[in-house]
């Protein structure tokens, strides 16, 4: 890689201020300009909007979370405790099973990173800017769900834009049982945390991804940037010079030389706002830039010496604790000690990160084709680096319950063939369970209820000594075992005829594709070549 430069950037601190109006999130186009916070080299220190400030918190919370820094916490246990904010993991209705363990027992660990803009302190205030937006309503302006495979071996990262369109679920609550209404319609994703707070931010994303979600790690201004810059510099990399400013003042102030530099404090924030002057100004490309920094900072928290100090773990912790607000099975150092063991364990290599699919309807973006299938990846604890091993034995080789005779299974159907475009197929649950009882399942009855939505046709169970019936079910329809889930939300053998089987006798499983698709820019965690590209126009 061309030239190495360490950077002279004084760090700043949570009481440094970084202006900013506070109006809306910005429609993507000319307007969005990325001017920096504080005063860049060369800048004028313009005034940026909210919109344009930087999105270094989810890099730092990540990096914290998979380095393990958090084990620090055990020099003064009770007191970081005490720092760590706790808000309820789900604040909405519907409930997402959570994954069948693997033949090992395993499961995977989904934990969302919210970053949030809130003002309601006097340094989160001076960080975000804009003093009349003290106290707004905050939003939810970071988004990163983090995928732990069962057997922790790989994890995933998949980042969803701000200005997501998404239908935000009826949220209660917690601390005054203010029931907030669902969604007329789809608005911005990033409205979901003023619903009642990150529960209902968990409850958005499950919703539309189908992702059972295990914690929530939500971060806000203060301390986020001394946090960051607690680790010390994080190397990037420009194909080219560049300067991140045009003639009308867009721009983040971002001045670097082609190659890579080790940046930290206001360069960092300059990067990762930086949208003119990387690739096309999208908001794409500024999240590519983000992915880049967060692998970075994690190679850098795995390999550098200087956090082996335990002043230095100190400090990182504190700032750490301070800034972090966490669902109830996080409020403790411990419990984040613990989930950062388990990510430790995975190599930079076999992390990818990724944006989700998407893209534009007017001024925001909607979730593509591809999108679900990165979900469905997620859901079914495929790696995204295709680098998974041999699949294991299917269930009905490994399961250790003997079906009961045909006739005594008693089984369940429901009819889950709506989708968003098309209304239920007309008495499927019941065609469905006539065909049960012709091949000798007496007991299949038709669940009457109203319709669901479910996009393959699955076999839920409750527990352990009903897996082989739901099995011999399975079997009998041809629908195959990989789709037999283990679930609390049922009381027995139930099937729920998917938007998969509207019609016929006959299930045909449709045929998958595991490969992550293009669309998610993905981006290996390990890639220390990776580099931004430059737009011409903003190179010296």
């Amino acid at each position: 890689m061309p030239g190495v430069a360490r950077t002279g950037a004084v760090a700043q601190s949570a009481g440094t201020a970084v202006p900013g109006d506070g109006g809306p999130a910005p429609e993507p186009g000319p307007s969005d300009g990325d001017t920096g916070g504080g005063r860049p080299p060369g800048g004028d220190g313009r005034r940026p909007r909210r919109g344009r400030r930087v999105l270094k918190w989810s890099a730092a919370v990540l990096a914290l979370l998979i380095t393990g820094s958090a084990g620090a916490g055990y020099l003064y246990y009770r007191h970081l405790n005490d720092n760590l904010k706790k808000d309820t993991l789900n604040l909405g209705d519907n409930k997402v099973a959570a994954p069948t363990p693997n033949a090992a027992g395993q499961t995977p660990l989904n934990i969302l990173l919210i970053g949030s803009d809130a003002r309601d302190t006097k340094a989160n205030q001076q960080l975000g800017g804009a003093r009349e937006t003290f106290g707004s309503t905050p939003l939810a302006d970071v988004q990163m769900l983090v995928h732990l495979s069962a057997d922790r071996s790989n994890m995933s990262v998949v980042s969803m834009p701000r200005d997501t369109l998404v239908k935000i679920p009826k949220c209660t609550d917690p601390d005054d049982g203010t029931v907030h209404p669902a969604s007329n319609g789809r608005v911005m994703t990033n409205q979901s945390l003023g619903h009642g707070g990150p529960g209902c931010t968990v409850a958005t994303w499950q919703e539309l991804t189908g992702i059972h979600i295990d914690h929530f790690v939500m971060v806000d201004f203060a301390g986020v940037v001394s946090m960051a810059d607690a680790v010390g510099g994080v190397p990037v990399c420009v194909d080219a010079n560049i300067h991140s400013r045009d003639g009308q003042g867009h721009g983040s102030g971002l001045k670097l030389e082609k190659g890579t530099t080790y940046i930290k404090g206001e360069q960092a924030l300059q990067w990762l706002r930086t949208r003119y002057g990387f690739e096309d100004g999208s908001d794409l490309a500024r999240a590519k830039a983000q992915h880049m920094y967060m692998n970075a900072m994690v190679r850098q928290l795995r390999e550098n010496a200087t956090l082996s100090s335990p002043n230095k773990l100190r400090r990182l912790a504190e700032k750490a604790t301070g800034a972090l607000t966490v669902d109830p099975g996080l409020d403790t150092v411990k419990k984040l000690y613990d989930l950062s063991n388990e990510l430790r364990k995975v190599e930079p290599k076999r992390i990818t990160m990724t944006t989700m699919p998407n893209r534009y309807v007017g001024a925001r973006v909607e979730p593509t084709e591809d999108a679900e299938k990165l979900f469905r990846l997620v859901r079914e604890d495929i790696a995204l680096d295709g680098r998974d091993a041999a699949p294991e034995p299917s269930r009905d080789e490994v399961s250790e319950d003997a079906a009961a005779p045909d006739e005594e299974i008693a089984v369940q159907v429901h009819n889950g063939t709506r989708t968003d475009t098309l209304a239920p197929a007309a008495g499927r649950a019941g065609t469905v369970a006539g065909l049960l009882r012709k091949k000798g399942f007496g007991q299949a009855t038709a669940d009457t209820v109203g319709a669901t939505r479910e996009k393959h046709t699955v076999l839920r169970y409750p527990s352990a000594d009903l897996e082989g019936d739901a099995l011999r079910v399975a079997e009998a329809l041809g629908i195959p075992s990989s789709a037999v889930k283990r679930s609390t939300e049922v009381s027995g053998v139930t099937l729920v005829v998917g938007a998969d089987w509207r019609e016929g006798d006959t299930y045909r499983a449709p045929e998958e594709d595991d490969s992550t698709p293009d669309s998610a820019q993905p981006l290996n965690g390990a890639d220390d070549s990776a580099c931004m590209k430059v737009n011409p126009a903003f190179s010296w």
